[in-house]
């Protein structure tokens, strides 16, 4: 863009005997609405053919000329406030200036900067109070209700887009909000996947809300990502969820199941007294940071015949989800520091949590998912390292699954 010569800024400046940083903003202001009007101006005279002053050219057959027909004034608002305009009209009403759209009231981007706003967790009062502060523009908290709503098509597209065929990890949590349903709040589920690509880059393949857990839901996501592309998996790391065996057997047979290890200590050790909950804790960690699976057999026995009698139903629940629990000792161990628990996907939902903790509720289930996008996109801008020595896990995975081609 060419730079005003700097001779015409300076005379420009002695006629105005500015006295103030207010004075030069609102001088900025009138030249702002001035060029304004002037690029408007020059559109009009091409829409048209012929300048101002200029007779028009006559046109083919039997269609009349189009001439200027006045102006419509118009409010529009800037970084620097509210301008009134004037906006070329002509004859046949078919002129719209590219400079401001024919039902813009917005000159400078300020939606996509109460997008913003809205992606870190504000409320639609505070967020006004803010655009006021910064710009002097008045907008109502239902004007950011309806900006916010124009981008569904937005989420529902990002919730739908293609995805890669195959991922070597996906990973499953679920993140609780207060929706309000039927005249009154309830506390619904959002269902995160998180996948590593082949590349070992993390994505955030879609966010599920408030259906009841069950094997059905399950097997309705995953023909979700099967139908988005989806060919294979070679392992899914969840806390736990109903219905994940039965749903993963379903539709990706080949794929594996690890149940968060740490998840695991939580639920097991729920009722293991005050006094033995660090002497457990130590001895259930033999078992999980056992080299090979044998040792963490035996570590599970020495486990249960110490506690058996007290807690007889920690015991149990390790031994009765030994399957998904064991599943990361096939792997050699750089990858058994990604998937023995789900931290990779709880560290995405505490960033969710940071983003939403001033709403403690939604008025409904697609305010939570544009929530939920919104924090998305801002999250997965920071994403751009792989996952540690993924050189070396990707050519120990490529070994392990060579049978798995996907075509």
């Amino acid at each position: 863009m060419q730079r005003v010569p700097q001779d015409l800024l300076r005379e420009y400046v002695k006629s105005q005997h500015f006295t103030s940083t207010a004075d030069i903003m609102q001088a900025m202001k009138e030249m702002f609405r001035d060029v304004i009007q002037q690029v408007m101006e020059v559109e009009m005279e091409e829409e048209l053919g012929h300048e101002r002053c200029q007779r028009s050219a006559p046109t083919a057959g039997d269609q009349p000329r189009n001439y200027r027909n006045g102006y419509s004034r118009k409010k529009v608002k800037t970084q620097l406030g509210e301008i009134d305009i004037r906006v070329p009209r002509d004859r046949n009403g078919s002129f719209e200036p590219k400079i401001i759209g024919k039902y813009s009231r917005n000159a400078e981007g300020m939606e996509d900067k109460i997008l913003a706003l809205y992606a870190c967790g504000m409320s639609q009062r505070d967020i006004a109070e803010q655009i006021k502060s910064l710009y002097d523009v008045d907008i109502s908290p239902e004007l950011v209700t309806k900006i916010s709503e124009k981008i569904m098509p937005e989420v529902t597209a990002w919730q739908n887009r293609p995805l890669e065929p195959v991922y070597p990890f996906i990973f499953m949590d679920a993140i609780h909000y207060k929706v309000k349903e039927d005249h009154r709040y309830v506390t619904k589920a959002a269902y995160v996947v998180l996948g590593i690509t082949m590349d070992g880059q993390k994505d955030i393949l879609g966010v599920w809300i408030g259906e009841h857990e069950s094997s059905k839901f399950w097997l309705n996501v995953l023909n979700d990502l099967k139908s988005r592309g989806v060919l294979d998996v070679y392992l899914f790391c969840t806390d736990g969820l109903c219905g994940m065996p039965q749903a993963i057997e379903a539709v990706y047979p080949k794929a594996r199941l690890q149940r968060c290890i740490v998840h695991q200590i939580r639920s097991s050790t729920k009722y293991v007294s005050y006094k033995d909950i660090r002497q457990v804790v130590a001895d259930l960690k033999k078992i999980y940071t056992a080299v090979t699976e044998d040792e963490a057999i035996q570590q599970l026995k020495n486990f249960a015949e110490k506690w058996c009698s007290q807690y007889p139903s920690c015991v149990k629940s390790w031994e009765e989800n030994w399957d998904v629990l064991s599943t990361f000792f096939e792997y050699p161990m750089e990858i058994r520091k990604i998937i023995y628990t789900t931290n990779i996907i709880e560290g995405l939902n505490r960033q969710f949590r940071q983003m939403t903790k001033n709403k403690p509720s939604f008025t409904n289930d697609d305010s939570l998912r544009r929530m939920l996008y919104l924090a998305s996109q801002r999250i997965v801008k920071h994403w751009h390292a792989r996952c540690q020595n993924w050189d070396l896990i990707l050519s120990q995975l490529e070994i392990m699954f060579a049978d798995r081609s996907v075509t």
